[in-house]
């Protein structure tokens, strides 16, 4: 029966030993840093290294702090710009707790610290896009626009930039960080996620961009047609030329053989009597021949030479 009891006692012991050790030691991983809290009241310098550290049993505690880069991920808002058009602006940043013992008496926890940087991030957001134009906002650098050779009327020019997207960025990045330096957390980027018009601007700016787009193609219309319409009248012009050299040569070649024939002619009809005779009697049937149809009738006088060839034939 003693032995009984002393085998509880001891196992009573080992498990307040137990506690007692569990509440003195806690652990820290490579991705934590913790602060040593007594009664709520921060005790201490912070835990930053990964390992084993100790603290006070059961009156003393340890609050825990991510140490990697945490991500922040803004609302997106409507911002007036310098130049009166109103945008939607989306933004996101990284940051990082580097004071967790500020951290801890000013914010208490990471929820506490995101919604801080929604105000001081928003606000300097809002700030920066209404001190500058929309094309600053939009734009890094005064590029120079690739354009195609003879449309350079085609090519919108693009306005010169003062400050630039990178530049306000930057400006953004380090006003946040100004006004948390107390804070216990560094802002280590800022950027602009996505800038769009709200929806009532974008419609006339999409209509504006449609129109701008008939507008060059129309011109490139114009520009096709008028080609086209030269095409089609030096076609003509050597069509003409081609058809007048033809006709030309075809009335050459017909002259040469009317010459050639009227030199037949001339020789057969020197030649004899029956020659001449026979050269008369064609020429009477060819003039007979282009002069009648079927529906024609003819009255020839006795006198004719036509009549006399007609009655020698009978």
């Amino acid at each position: 029966m003693n032995m009984g009891i002393r085998n509880i006692i001891l196992l009573v012991l080992a498990a307040i030993l137990a506690a007692v050790l569990f509440s003195t030691i806690f652990i820290l991983d490579e991705t934590q840093q913790a602060i040593v809290t007594q009664f709520g009241k921060p005790v201490g310098a912070p835990r930053t290294d990964p390992g084993m550290h100790f603290k006070v049993p059961f009156i003393q505690k340890a609050q825990f702090f991510d140490k990697r880069y945490l991500e922040w991920d803004g609302d997106v808002n409507q911002v007036p710009t310098k130049d009166k058009k109103f945008i939607l602006v989306d933004t996101y940043a990284r940051w990082e707790i580097t004071d967790p013992l500020q951290f801890f008496i000013r914010l208490r926890d990471e929820r506490s610290g995101q919604s801080r940087l929604d105000d001081i991030l928003d606000g300097e957001t809002r700030n920066a896009v209404a001190s500058h134009k929309l094309i600053d906002l939009v734009r890094s650098s005064n590029r120079t626009p690739e354009v195609v050779e003879n449309y350079m009327e085609a090519i919108d020019i693009l306005d010169s930039i003062s400050v630039g997207r990178g530049t306000i960025e930057a400006e953004i990045q380090k006003k946040a960080n100004e006004r948390t330096s107390d804070l216990g957390i560094r802002i280590l980027d800022f950027r602009f996620k996505r800038m769009n018009y709200v929806e009532d601007v974008r419609q006339r700016v999409y209509e504006r961009m449609i129109s701008e787009r008939n507008r060059i193609a129309d011109q490139f219309r114009s520009e096709g047609q008028g080609e086209a319409r030269k095409i089609q009248g030096d076609k003509e012009r050597d069509l003409a030329r081609i058809q007048s050299e033809a006709i030309m040569q075809a009335q050459r070649i017909r002259g040469r053989a009317d010459s050639s024939a009227t030199a037949i002619y001339a020789r057969a009809y020197n030649r004899t009597a029956a020659s001449r005779e026979l050269y008369g009697f064609l020429k009477s049937l060819e003039v007979l021949e282009k002069s009648m149809d079927g529906q024609s009738s003819v009255i020839l006088s006795t006198e004719s030479e036509l009549y006399k060839y007609l009655k020698k034939m009978n």
